[in-house]
Order: C-alpha cells, then sequence, then structure tokens
C-alpha cells in the first residue's frame, strides 16, 4: 500500500541534515522541486569551521576527500568524511550527506543523499532521493524520465498517485541494496531493507524487507 512508501516509514530524518526539506511532506519525492533552493540557504548557515565554501554554491567539509579530478557544479553540499572519487561528476542541487561514497565516474544531479550511502561506480543518480546506508552496485542507474516523456505515476497495484514530475529517479530507503547493473526505472519507490538482486529491470513499489528477483517474484526476507 501507498502509505508503507511515506517519508516516515522510509528514512530515518536524524541521518541528514536535511530534515528541514522533508518537513510537512508526505511522500520523499515531493522533495525534488525544492532541492537546489533548499541548498543554497542551508549552505549559508554552514559552519565556516566546517566547510568551505568555494566557488558557485559549494560547500564541502573540511574533513571530505576530493579528488582533483572530480568536478562538482552549485548548488552542492558534501558532508563530512565523504569521499568524492575520481572523474565523478556532480551536476548541481546535490546535497550529499555524512559518509558517503560518490565513486569513478558517477553522476549526481539533483539528489539527497543521507548519511553513509554509498554508490561508487559507474552510477547515474539523478532526481531522487536515497536513504541511511542505501548501496547501489556497479553499473546501477536511477533512470530519470519515461521514454514517452509524460508525468511520472507513482503505482503500488491498482493503487497510483500522480507526481505531477516529468524528472523522477528512484526513491530508496534506508539499508537498500541495490545489486549491478540494475536500472531503477522513473517511479521506483523501495522499501527499507529491501535487495534488489544485479540486472534487475524495477519499477513500481517495491515492499520492505523483500528480496527483488523479478517482477513476479517478490519474497520476504525471512
Amino acid at each position: 500500500m501507498l502509505k508503507d512508501f511515506t517519508i516516515a516509514n522510509m528514512l530515518d530524518m536524524s541521518q541528514t541534515i536535511a530534515g528541514e526539506l522533508f518537513e510537512g511532506k508526505t511522500y520523499p519525492w515531493e522533495v525534488l522541486p525544492e532541492i537546489g533552493d533548499f541548498i543554497v540557504k542551508l549552505g549559508k548557515t554552514l559552519d565556516p569551521d566546517e566547510y568551505d565554501c568555494v566557488e558557485g554554491n559549494v560547500w564541502i567539509a573540511k574533513t571530505a576527500k576530493v579528488a582533483p579530478t572530480a568536478f562538482i557544479n552549485g548548488p552542492a553540499i558534501i558532508g563530512k568524511n565523504t569521499e568524492v572519487r575520481h572523474c565523478a561528476f556532480i551536476r548541481g542541487n546535490a546535497l550529499v550527506g555524512e559518509g558517503c561514497v560518490v565513486g569513478n565516474s558517477t553522476e549526481l544531479k539533483n539528489v539527497v543523499l543521507f548519511n553513509n550511502v554509498q554508490v561508487p561506480h559507474y552510477n547515474y543518480v539523478g532526481d531522487a532521493v536515497l536513504g541511511y546506508k542505501s548501496h547501489m552496485g556497479a553499473g546501477s542507474i536511477c533512470s530519470n524520465v519515461k521514454s514517452d516523456k509524460k508525468l511520472v505515476v507513482v503505482k503500488d497495484g491498482d493503487e497510483k498517485i500522480e507526481t505531477g514530475l516529468k524528472k523522477f529517479g528512484a526513491m530508496l530507503a534506508d539499508h537498500v541494496e541495490v545489486g549491478c547493473g540494475s536500472v531503477l526505472n522513473p517511479g521506483t519507490v523501495i522499501g527499507r531493507n529491501t535487495n534488489i538482486y544485479p540486472l534487475s529491470p524495477v519499477r513500481g513499489c517495491v515492499p520492505a524487507n523483500s528480496i527483488y528477483k523479478n517482477k513476479d517474484e517478490i519474497v520476504t526476507k525471512q
């Protein structure tokens, strides 16, 4: 049921500095149009003893490690003890939490990554929210625009919500594991503690505490 995929049921708000962004909202995708403006507002309040402000509304924690070959376009916040690796491409509107890994040739755009998220190898994450300790295997991506260019609808069985959004990547709850080479289609929402098999094409809502093998075989973890 779609009520299982609310912010309250998916995300630990103590594991992000973006709590205010989610206030007053029911579903995590509701924050997508506001991420950029929120980053600029929040960035201006960050402690200059803990964060360096560089050109173009980019704030980088002094304890973060950013490879010289990485590109970061603002607005963006890179959290404490986060590692941004070789040739990472952060296009803007990216709030990356503490203890995260943004890996080689990974691209981020209009995202919120909660603390300890790992997108370490050749990932595309656009118009998405990734919960605490979620992990995307090598080559897995969030597809954020439908092939017919229509607005995204979130579907869970016979239930559906019109999002009004043309661009909508994936919403990952806390502790989600996405297998290598998987494609999370627009409107994908994955509940807490769920594992996605490698090479999976995923769409719609996947319940918490599940193992997704394919669209016809989603089993409950024992």
